[in-house]
């Protein structure tokens, strides 16, 4: 079974930095991309970043120089790495393993920033 457990959400001020974290287990983690999506209230769920197995990656253009999408393979982990950090990035962030046969998807940790 493939689980994905995100953490390292929480409160910070408004330029501040937070690391999320993202265990996987069930899958080899290796083989497949890896992204960050974030859904803030009442918006859809967006794409933040994305790294694929060969560790290319990508951003979206709102967080393009103050994010960091990261891999340990080994460890089976993802990062996302957020510095100067604005209340508009206010949202619940979830880890995907992205599949044309159905992505995986965690439970999401919240990220509030305050201004």
């Amino acid at each position: 079974q493939v689980q994905l457990v995100e953490s390292g959400g929480g409160l910070v001020q408004a330029g501040g930095s937070l690391r999320l974290s993202c265990a996987a287990s069930g899958i080899i983690f290796s083989s497949n991309a890896v992204s960050w999506y974030r859904q803030a209230p009442g918006k859809e769920r967006e794409l933040v970043a994305t790294m694929t197995s060969g560790g290319i990656t990508n951003y979206a253009d709102s967080v393009k120089g103050r994010f960091t999408i990261s891999r340990d393979n080994a460890k089976k982990m993802a990062y996302l790495q957020m510095n100067s950090l604005k209340p508009d990035d206010t949202a619940v962030y979830y880890c995907c393993v992205p599949r044309w046969s159905g992505s995986y998807w965690g439970q999401g940790t919240q990220v509030t920033v305050s201004s």
